[in-house]
């Protein structure tokens, strides 16, 4: 990106800024705002300032003050998610990256450094690794995949509705996602919550991450080799037959991803279209009343609060144009679906209701789209419905301005969810739950008896991560191994 800032227009902007570090500002070298550190203004405030001055894509600072644009802009992101012509994600031709500005230890390097897996690849690679994702999600039996989520949700919520309370961030927005994608990558089910704590601890970057991190690769390891010997009807065993012959490392890596992925996003949209439906004036009302579905509700809840605020990121393999801005070969660009929805563009008041409308940005777009999408949207869909069931009477515990999240540059999480509810009683996990007047007509469906291994491929075990990590711990006598690529990238995910 080119060092001086500029106007939409393309002429340097020669504005005199306020002082290096002012932390009213939050500002860096020539003026450009910092989207990082204690001096970050409200990320959502600074993003429509930025669109005020320079137009749907604009000039920032990342990490250690390296330049980066943000697009801000409806079309212009989606125009260059759909151009892998001119953008890339492939990171070895960052113009920071080649002359040294982004160090090896530099917090944003485990997001940026290329790894492999399609969603950094291009071209025949990325048409291999792609193909193979893409035909191993489209395995998965959708009415079955109904059942497991109802399933798994009634289990979770037999473990408060006896005590009239509960946290639907910790102890229910955090734990189905992950429930559903170990039966849909074929792990058993004494691994779900294991791989819960795991993943919390692994992505919140704490003194036992790696660890955590550890446990989770060699549980996707072991199922890797037991699915490559005996290959069975679930998503590994699909990635690991399929015809592109991913290598043992591809196949463990894409498991990862789509693990950790689906983990995060779907945590987060369930979190968010929760918190919507507790606290917005008249939107339950409109719930119940049969104006609004619960699908429309979480679509709703994705153009007002996508999983992800930014996504790292695009780089350009040319010289060319982007909102008024010129953009050079070379320059990273940030994917950004928080502010692209809030585009006056397409969307002049940003308080409306977007009901049948499904253009919002929160998967992404182009060659490097969600391929699990409609599994998250099925998880929010399902678990949300079938949680306002069995809790008909749920409300929030605190005032909504008590709510704390935690904020950085990727993402916008809800810390907890505090709910009151009457105290009831457990239901059978292996029947549908009974549908409210919300849903008169709905069949219920059998839910098939829970999964598990023979005694003959059963996995060694695996030592489990730590139930909850410490809130103090005495300084160990040995030297802990500095983070991982992988810890260093959540850290920087979770603003930590």
């Amino acid at each position: 990106m080119t060092p001086e800032p500029q106007t939409p227009t393309g002429t340097p902007d020669t504005a005199p800024g306020p002082p290096p570090g002012c932390p009213a500002h939050g500002t860096g070298p020539g003026g450009l705002h910092r989207l990082y550190g204690p001096d970050a203004p409200d990320l959502d405030d600074l993003y429509e300032r930025l669109r005020e001055k320079h137009g749907p894509v604009a000039p920032v600072l990342l990490h250690d003050d390296v330049p980066m644009w943000v697009v801000l802009g409806h079309a212009e992101n989606l125009h260059m998610v759909r151009s892998p012509s001119q953008y890339t994600r492939d990171s070895r031709g960052w113009t920071p990256l080649l002359e040294g500005m982004v160090k090896p230890d530099h917090p944003l390097m485990p997001h940026i450094a290329r790894q492999p897996i399609c969603a950094h690849a291009e071209g025949d690679e990325h048409q291999r690794l792609r193909a193979a994702v893409t035909a191993a999600m489209g395995t998965i039996d959708h009415r079955g995949l109904r059942r497991s989520i109802n399933s798994s949700t009634q289990e979770l919520v037999n473990r408060f509705c006896g005590r009239g309370r509960a946290d639907l961030v910790s102890q229910f927005a955090e734990h189905l996602p992950m429930a559903v994608m170990c039966e849909i990558l074929g792990m058993p089910e004494e691994f779900d919550d294991r791989m819960v704590q795991a993943a919390r601890d692994a992505l919140k970057g704490t003194d036992t991450a790696i660890q955590s991190h550890t446990y989770v690769m060699e549980a996707l390891q072991g199922l890797t080799a037991r699915r490559r010997a005996r290959p069975e009807d679930d998503v590994t065993s699909h990635l690991v037959t399929h015809p592109a012959g991913l290598s043992d490392d591809e196949v463990r890596e894409h498991l990862r991803l789509l693990l950790f992925a689906a983990y995060e996003t779907t945590a987060n949209l369930l979190a968010n279209a929760l918190r919507m439906v507790l606290t917005e004036p008249g939107f339950r009302a409109r719930l119940n009343g049969g104006q609004m579905t619960v699908p429309e509700a979480i679509e709703q809840s994705l153009w007002d609060e996508p999983p992800f605020s930014t996504v790292l990121g695009y780089y350009a393999k040319q010289d060319t144009e982007l909102g008024g801005q010129r953009i050079r070969r070379g320059d990273g660009l940030l994917f950004a679906p928080a502010p692209g929805n809030l585009d006056p563009r397409v969307r002049p008041d940003p308080t409306a209701h977007m009901k049948g409308n499904r253009s919002h940005l929160a998967f992404g777009g182009g060659p490097h789209e969600c391929p699990g999408q409609d599994i998250g949207r099925a998880i929010a869909d399902i678990g949300v419905d079938a949680l306002l069931t069995r809790l008909p009477d749920v409300r929030l515990e605190c005032a909504e301005e008590d709510l704390r999240w935690r904020s950085s540059i990727a993402s916008r999480h809800l810390v907890s969810l505090p709910v009151l509810f009457e105290p009831k009683p457990k239901q059978d996990v292996n029947r549908a739950p009974s549908m409210s007047s919300l849903h008169p007509h709905r069949l219920q469906e059998p839910v098939p008896q829970p999964r598990g291994w023979t005694e003959e491929e059963k996995p060694a075990p695996v030592a489990a991560p730590p139930a909850e990590p410490p809130v103090s711990a005495p300084a160990p006598e040995w030297s802990a191994p500095p983070p991982s690529r992988w810890q260093r990238m959540w850290r920087w995910l979770l603003g930590e």
